[in-house]
């Protein structure tokens, strides 16, 4: 269990942060920028459940939120070549089947796509397409971290990002009417003929 009592503690005035295992890295550090990209695609959906999904989405966005804080966790402590300690809080593949069940189950009402779809439609789509290219940006740093020598990265993370972002695109199709709302690229439709 986590406890707060205050907020601040100065030691970051430094321009450090640390992580889980105590090891002070520079706040730009790439695995700053990545689970606090997490972060940021988290504050995303919970801004759209502020403005209303209707369930069974708005529970399993607030499921995925809570997985999201297991991600950042996972990767605020760098995986140690010695393994883990007892305790320590790793995303396991368990993650990804749960998401891939839910892809599954929404995409099952969509129609195939014959075209891209732009965002947009529906406020709730809107703001699910927004969290698809938050969690995108968030899957390019970790795939990036995870390719620095003495930056470990468990690979559950990397699989997890990117089927979330699977199922946010499918989740604002859903979203759209199940894909009556989606708006379509027209490719080359502003071009002069």
């Amino acid at each position: 269990m986590v406890r707060l009592n205050r907020i601040y503690t100065r030691t970051g005035d430094d321009g450090t942060t640390g992580l889980g295992d105590g090891t002070r890295l520079p706040k730009h550090h790439l695995r700053i920028a990545a689970y606090g990209t997490v972060d940021e695609l988290s504050s995303v959906l919970g801004l759209l459940c502020a403005h209303g999904i209707d369930e069974p989405a708005h529970g399993l966005v607030v499921s995925i939120q809570n997985d999201l804080f297991d991600v950042g966790a996972d990767l605020c402590i760098p995986r140690p070549e010695a393994g883990d300690a007892e305790g320590t809080l790793r995303v396991t593949a368990d993650y990804v089947t749960r998401l891939e069940a839910e892809l599954d189950r929404v995409n099952e009402g969509l129609e195939p796509l014959a075209s891209f779809v732009l965002p947009g439609g529906t406020p709730q789509a809107a703001w699910l397409h927004l969290a698809r290219t938050v969690c995108r940006r968030a899957e390019r740093l970790v795939a990036e971290l995870a390719s620095l020598d003495g930056e470990p990265v468990n690979d559950e993370v990397l699989r997890y990002l990117n089927r979330l972002s699977d199922l946010l695109f499918v989740l604002a199709r859903d979203a759209n009417h199940q894909g009556k709302l989606d708006v379509l690229w027209r490719p080359g439709a502003s071009r002069a003929t």
